[in-house]
This record gives C-alpha cells, structure tokens and sequence, in this order.
C-alpha cells in the first residue's frame, strides 16, 4: 500500500529526493503553525543554515526565522509542489544533495 502524500512519515520517492537536493533558495514556502512556529507563513526562502529557513514573507516585512525541527507545509520547487517535512531537510544545506540522493539519514 502506498503512503499518502502529505503522511509526513512517507518516504519520498524518486523525483522528490532530487527537487528537494538541490538549491532551496528561492523557493516557495507555505509553513503550518506548529512547534515553534506560532502562525502560519507563506513567502520566499533567502537563506539556510542546518536547523533554520529564513523566508521573507509575501507583502514583505521582517525575514522570519523557522526552526526545521517540527516544520510541515509545501515548498514550491521544479514548477511543482513538494510536501514541506523540515525534519528530513534539517542537514547542513551543502550536505543535503549526498542525504538525499544516498537514501537517507547519516550512517554510524
């Protein structure tokens, strides 16, 4: 049986695995309210670090700082949508491409 796409626990497929290697700058995010996120936010990523989106919201204002650790939404990436799980990115972003594209999370 194949998982629902926004199961947060799904296993990303394929062509999920290489939109979401590649740069994240720039893309679309729409962020549910969550842990450590008390609204919801929907802009531009303009920076990224390992635990951290920085996304300039839509009408502007101030950049708001969301913790990956928890975070669920959609990041528009590649001219389509992928399912925002920020636990599977939160990785140092020039680490991201060899996760994701090896399968997975770290091996001891």
């Amino acid at each position: 049986m194949r998982a629902h796409r926004d199961d947060p626990t799904a296993p990303l497929g394929p062509a999920e695995r290489l939109d979401l290697a590649g740069e994240l700058i720039g893309a679309s995010v729409r962020a549910a309210v969550g842990p450590g996120l008390a609204r919801a936010v929907t802009g531009t990523i303009v920076d990224e670090t390992l635990g951290t989106f920085v996304v300039r919201p839509v009408g502007g204002g101030r950049a708001v700082r969301l913790p990956k650790a928890g975070l669920t939404g959609t990041l528009g990436l590649a001219e389509r949508e992928l399912p925002l799980r920020g636990d599977l990115l939160r990785v140092r972003p020039e680490d991201r491409t060899k996760r994701l594209l090896a399968g997975g999370p770290r091996r001891n």
